[in-house]
């Protein structure tokens, strides 16, 4: 459909040169990519090209529409469940986890790109590598905040030149199962599960049976919910500790080093999270990414699918109790900072190692390199 769909139209350039601009009905393939948190562009570029995406009042209309359904699944839940200030508490963490997100990527990407440094080359646009002028490091990291955040995998900027620490929130919003606010049903779902495990580990704190919702959380819910907290890490650190050492697969690599690592682990947490961006270095149309890439996205996408509804259905099975004195109240700040504290331990410890020997080395051979100078 899309090679039918497709054309191409023929131009002379100013040069006299002649330039090959390839059409497309983009505008209605758009609102079907970003509503529904597809992200496949029909260009090599995706939101960068400037015939799907043109100006900063586009960029802003598109932007949005990744994450407009992915939070009103959060509210249409509350409604169903008749629990509204419960799912706003956990609407509101996760609108402050990307929110601090996207303020330390805009930070991190206002800094001047290191061979701009080195070449006493002063700019105050930040580090512009890989990002359109005509959107700037504002723009782009927004758009990479929110993509990474949803299962969305447009893009309107390259993740593969962003600075170190940059790639590396982009990485770490995925690794945290991309609940903020995730995909259309899959976020809240597994934001849920969250909120089970914080109010198990406040339990323990007390030792009172934890309650969610009025249903009480006991080992089976908790058991189903390690599965989703589990298979992620499971898949994304499995198949890329295997893909550093095997040749066939470091041959798809670019880059060397700690940056390849970054290529490697941006791919499986992509694939694993069903989010479809990728650090454009690596060359993955082969047997071994080909392969590993598909079944890291069934792990990813149907494992925690499965323990979810094992979830509901061994909650719906219990009955509602009525608030005690001793529930904890799950909608007010000590919660919500609870809930943030169990989702970045979770997200910190399974990943930080992985993420320290990756970009977190490339950011510290980034300050020795501009140390020379």
């Amino acid at each position: 459909v899309v090679q039918s769909l497709a054309s191409s139209a023929h131009a002379t350039t100013l040069e006299g040169g002649a330039q090959t601009i390839s059409l497309f009905p983009t505008a209605s393939q758009l609102a079907i990519k970003q509503l529904g948190i597809n992200g496949g562009g029909v260009f090599g570029v995706n939101s960068a090209h400037p015939l799907e995406n043109p100006t900063p009042l586009t960029t802003l209309i598109t932007a949005i529409s990744v994450n407009v359904m992915g939070w009103a699944a959060f509210f249409a839940f509350g409604r169903s469940v008749m629990a509204k200030k419960e799912v706003r508490a956990l609407v509101v963490a996760a609108f402050l986890m990307l929110g601090a997100a996207g303020a330390a990527l805009y930070v991190i990407e206002s800094q001047p790109a290191p061979a701009l440094v080195a070449a006493d080359v002063s700019t105050s646009a930040g580090n512009m590598e890989g990002k359109e002028v005509r959107f700037g490091v504002p723009a782009s990291v927004a758009w990479a905040t929110q993509t990474t955040g949803a299962s969305n995998g447009s893009v309107n900027s390259m993740h593969a030149s962003y600075m170190p620490l940059g790639g590396a929130v982009t990485m770490f919003l995925m690794q945290l199962g991309e609940i903020l606010p995730g995909g259309i049903g899959s976020g809240i779902a597994v934001m849920v599960l969250m909120a089970m495990l914080a109010v198990f580990v406040a339990g323990l704190m007390v030792g009172r049976t934890p309650e969610y919702l009025g249903k009480k959380i006991e080992a089976r819910e908790i058991q189903f919910a390690m599965f989703v907290v589990l298979i992620v890490p499971l898949s994304v650190l499995g198949f890329s500790a295997v893909a550093a050492v095997l040749p066939e697969a470091l041959a798809g690599l670019l880059n060397k080093g700690p940056h390849g690592l970054s290529e490697i682990l941006y791919a499986y947490t992509s694939a694993t999270g069903n989010n479809g961006s990728a650090f454009a270095g690596l060359s993955a149309n082969a047997p071994w990414w080909d392969t590993t890439l598909g079944l890291a996205m069934l792990l990813g996408r149907f494992v925690p699918a499965v323990a979810v509804l094992a979830v509901a259905g061994a909650l719906v099975a219990k009955p509602r109790l009525a608030p005690s004195a001793g529930t904890l109240p799950t909608h007010g700040p000590l919660f919500i900072g609870l809930l943030i504290g169990v989702i970045l331990i979770l997200g910190g410890l399974q990943f930080f190692p992985a993420l320290s020997l990756g970009p977190i080395v490339e950011h510290f051979d980034m300050l020795q390199f501009m140390a020379r100078f």
